[in-house]
């Protein structure tokens, strides 16, 4: 493969990691920032002629990141790369795929549009959270499914007495999926969101009486959902050793502190964020490097 990967600063870990399971270099770049906190990019080897890997997720802050992969993407395209592919681990903005008023910003086009922009051939993203946001796109988007990899991580936890809990309706159909591969019940939570960080709790639908709580998500943000269906299947009677699987453990603003205060025994998320240093609980790091790896090397050698 006539292939390079720069890896921008918003999780270069990951970066380094797909570039070892691609078995070549990460591609040397310099990224700085002006006094006065402009993003200056600047290539220190040759692409022209190349096909050429962004690893980029856009983590918090989002426009910081979104614009450091865009800058990125110039400098390949002015520099002669042949081809101009991004993956992004997390996709920030894909929960505004659609308006609920006439005065919102459809953010999640916005984002597809300076994306495109950007002269990507094609992108890459793992778990998005409104998977309809596909549609915002014109150029292919590869949609990665980390849920194999979890569930697998997961396994060893998922014998006789365990339950996966769904904690919203909108995590039903990840939740089964999860259920169905570990041969689990599954229990689901009913909960109504009073704000962009809290959510109520308005029922529990099945069993989780004397069993062990798996709740499984795809994203953990400021963690008011995780608490508000911890402390659910506790009041519930739930076994006091409740596991969290996510795919992007974000946990920003109140979230660790607000999991400090439930039960939880462990937490299993991917990597496709820098994982917190200090957690009340464990945390069972998944590395998405070789689902990426796989997607890469099959985009590439297919040419499309």
């Amino acid at each position: 493969m006539d292939l390079t990967v720069f890896s921008g600063t918003a999780n270069r870990p990951l970066g380094e990691a797909l570039a070892r399971a691609l078995g070549r270099p990460l591609g040397k770049c310099n990224l700085e920032r002006f006094p006065d906190g402009e993003l200056h990019v600047e290539l220190q080897e040759d692409v022209r002629g190349r096909d050429v890997w962004l690893i980029q997720p856009t983590l918090p802050p989002v426009g910081e990141n979104l614009l450091e992969l865009l800058l990125m993407a110039d400098a390949c395209w002015r520099g002669g790369a042949r081809r101009l592919m991004a993956a992004l681990p997390y996709f920030g903005y894909a929960r505004q795929d659609r308006r609920t008023s006439t005065g919102e910003a459809l953010g999640g086009k916005l984002v597809a549009d300076l994306l495109e922009r950007g002269h990507f051939e094609r992108l890459v993203a793992v778990n998005l959270h409104t998977p309809s946001l596909e549609g915002c796109f014109a150029m292919p988007l590869e949609h990665l499914n980390a849920g194999t990899l979890l569930a697998e991580a997961v396994r060893p936890l998922a014998g006789p007495g365990a339950v996966v809990v769904s904690p919203d309706l909108g995590a039903v159909k990840l939740a089964e999926r999860y259920a169905r591969q570990l041969g689990l019940p599954l229990a689901i939570v009913h909960k109504s969101r009073t704000s962009g960080a809290d959510v109520s709790v308005r029922g529990l639908v099945g069993e989780v009486k004397g069993l062990r709580p798996i709740i499984v998500d795809d994203l953990i943000s400021t963690g008011g959902t995780i608490a508000a269906t911890a402390e659910a299947v506790r009041e519930a009677g739930c076994a006091d050793e409740i596991t969290v699987v996510a795919t992007h453990a974000l946990l920003v603003g109140p979230a660790v502190e607000r999991l400090s205060k439930v039960p939880i025994r462990r937490l299993i998320s991917t990597d496709s964020v820098v994982p917190h240093r200090e957690l009340p609980f464990h945390h069972e790091v998944v590395s998405l490097a070789p689902l990426l790896a796989d997607a890469i090397r099959r985009v590439t050698a297919n040419g499309h």
